[in-house]
């Protein structure tokens, strides 16, 4: 209880404080965007930056006017990654806070926790989380932002077979996240004519997976590892795969795609390949490539303001803010109805993650080819195409 009524505290001072700092005017009601984020605990190096990307655009905007000529006020809220506090808060936001618009759900856990109240109140969503069940099958009051795990899946597995590796382990964390990637890479191998010869799973506490990873091995003819899941796992199997002194090539998801994995598996992640977006190569990526402003500038936003690394996982939040911004503006109004409709209908938008093309049929709206593959070198992230 304690800790419930201090996340309450300090999403409500992030609500005034920002309120405090605006220059428009107050005449109107102000335009509130609820947000449920997993700030603290596990998932925190998810939640963090993407608090902080929402807190910093939500600023700007307010310094610039405002929207549709209203304040814009971020009511917040820290899940610390428990499905059921997502739940709670969101039912606050929609029932007590009465936000026109959620941003939120660092995890797909705490995303589906919250789907089934967002669903009955009729209130835009825009989540933040990676698993493919959030937007298929479509729901009418949900939108993400994250490339699905199947897609993470598809551009991981092209590269293996582009390499000439048709024959792979797969391990994978036993949570949300993990065991819905462990699904899809299963059935987009056998779609691509690539063979799973060694298949292990983790509970994402453990603190050791030796184990699996040398029955992976030990398996004959594998020629690659991939590795489905985000948090303190996929170190931990970075590591163990070095110590074991496997040699084979080694993949890991989208899910851990930040400066923060590096710190936490160091050396061990050399030469380790990922899918990823334009982001964490901002610097190296040409001034022709149609990413590239946004990229660099949200980057220098970022670092300017805080002093640390941007994340991949901010770069969701950026979107799904400015596609919130933008969708409001084209209803001209809150109206819940109208801007979900104006959500659907966005075409085109350049964003940190990659191009959104939304639709009736897709609300996620990023093709597979957005994610760029990566390596790790000398300690860094580097593109390999």
């Amino acid at each position: 209880m304690k800790t419930m009524l201090k996340n309450l505290a300090v999403g409500a001072v992030a609500a005034l404080g920002l309120a405090s700092l605006s220059p428009v005017a107050k005449a109107e009601d102000p335009i509130r965007i609820g947000s449920f984020l997993s700030v603290t605990g596990p998932a925190a190096f998810l939640g963090d930056p993407e608090l902080k990307t929402l807190e910093l655009y939500v600023h700007q905007l307010n310094e610039n006017g405002g929207l549709l000529g209203r304040e814009v006020q971020l009511v917040h809220y820290d899940d610390s990654g428990d499905a059921s506090k997502a739940r709670t808060f969101v039912t606050r936001l929609l029932r007590q806070d009465k936000v026109d618009l959620i941003i939120g759900g660092s995890t797909t856990g705490a995303t589906m926790a919250a789907v089934p109240v967002i669903e009955q109140a009729r209130v835009p969503f825009i989540s933040l989380a990676g698993a493919e069940t959030i937007s298929t099958p479509v729901k009418k009051w949900v939108f993400k932002m994250p490339q699905s795990d199947r897609q993470a899946a598809r551009r991981v597995l092209t590269d293996m077979k582009e390499r000439g590796l048709t024959r792979i382990g797969l391990i994978s964390g036993t949570g949300g996240f993990g065991a819905s990637g462990r699904n899809v890479t299963l059935e987009e191998a056998k779609a691509m004519g690539i063979e799973v010869v060694a298949d292990e799973t983790y509970n994402p506490k453990d603190t050791d997976v030796t184990a699996q990873l040398t029955r992976i091995r030990n398996t004959d003819g594998v020629q690659a590892v991939l590795n489905f899941d985000f948090g303190q796992g996929p170190a931990i199997v970075t590591k163990n795969y070095k110590q074991l002194g496997i040699e084979l090539p080694f993949y890991q998801s989208h899910g851990v795609a930040s400066d923060s994995f590096l710190k936490l598996a160091g050396d061990a992640a050399k030469g380790l390949r990922l899918p990823a977006t334009a982001l964490l190569v901002a610097d190296t990526i040409p001034d022709s490539d149609p990413q590239h402003g946004v990229v660099t500038g949200y980057k220098k936003a970022y670092e300017d303001r805080y002093n640390s690394s941007v994340s991949t996982f901010g770069g969701y939040a950026y979107d799904g803010f400015q596609l919130a911004v933008q969708a409001i503006k084209q209803a001209g109004s809150t109206d819940p109805a109208k801007v979900r409709d104006a959500l659907e209908s966005i075409q085109g938008y350049v964003g940190v993650t990659g191009t959104y093309n939304l639709s009736a049929k897709d609300h996620m709206g990023l093709s597979y080819d957005s994610f760029r593959i990566l390596e790790v070198k000398d300690g860094h992230w580097t593109l390999v195409e």
